[in-house]
């Protein structure tokens, strides 16, 4: 269990987003959640994001929606300047999740196979990210569409997880590939 302490200051900040944000209509956030200066939690084109309780969001975490569904657990923490996209199928992120900064999670993909049109009118492919419980992301990993994390998984810092990950697994590299079991 997660145990946050917080300055009164923090905590009422805080508060007074939450209260602002839970007014919104698609945006639904549980208790106990932190929420740091300047983290944005928007709905952009339509989608859902969902939040469970006891999570942390420190300083220019991004949660957009960009059409899709966003869903987190309880328990986790994102760390600095995480960025977390919802395209097409959305990102599903499982109970007690720690994400280091930097990472960035993306379900979706540009379409390009037409020369004939700019890629930014191709549209997207979206297959969706899951994400379960007990996860460790490194610091500046990139999550690629696609892609399950299996529970109790370490990714290795600066990795880009294009591949799924079988439970209890520790990945690194570029492309991320499986290094160790954490299961003897």
């Amino acid at each position: 269990m997660i145990k946050f302490i917080f300055s009164t200051k923090a905590i009422i900040q805080s508060a007074i987003k939450l209260y602002f944000l839970r007014n919104i209509g698609k945006i639904i956030i549980g208790k106990f959640n932190f929420i740091d200066k300047l983290v944005q939690i928007k709905i952009i084109h339509g989608g859902n994001v969902i939040i469970g309780n006891k999570n942390e969001f420190l300083f220019g975490v991004n949660i957009l929606s960009y059409g899709g569904v966003i869903s987190i657990g309880n328990n986790c923490s994102f760390s600095p300047y995480t960025i977390i996209y919802g395209h097409g199928k959305g990102t599903k992120i499982g109970n007690n999740v720690l994400v280091a900064a930097h990472t960035l999670i993306i379900p979706a993909n540009h379409n390009f196979s037409r020369v004939d049109l700019n890629i930014n009118q191709q549209g997207i492919n979206s297959i969706g990210i899951i994400i379960e419980d007990n996860v460790w992301i490194g610091a500046g990993c990139k999550i690629l569409d696609g892609v399950i994390i299996g529970t109790g998984s370490i990714i290795a810092a600066g990795s880009v997880v294009n591949k799924s990950i079988e439970p209890y697994s520790i990945v690194a590299g570029v492309p991320a590939k499986k290094i160790k079991s954490r299961i003897k």
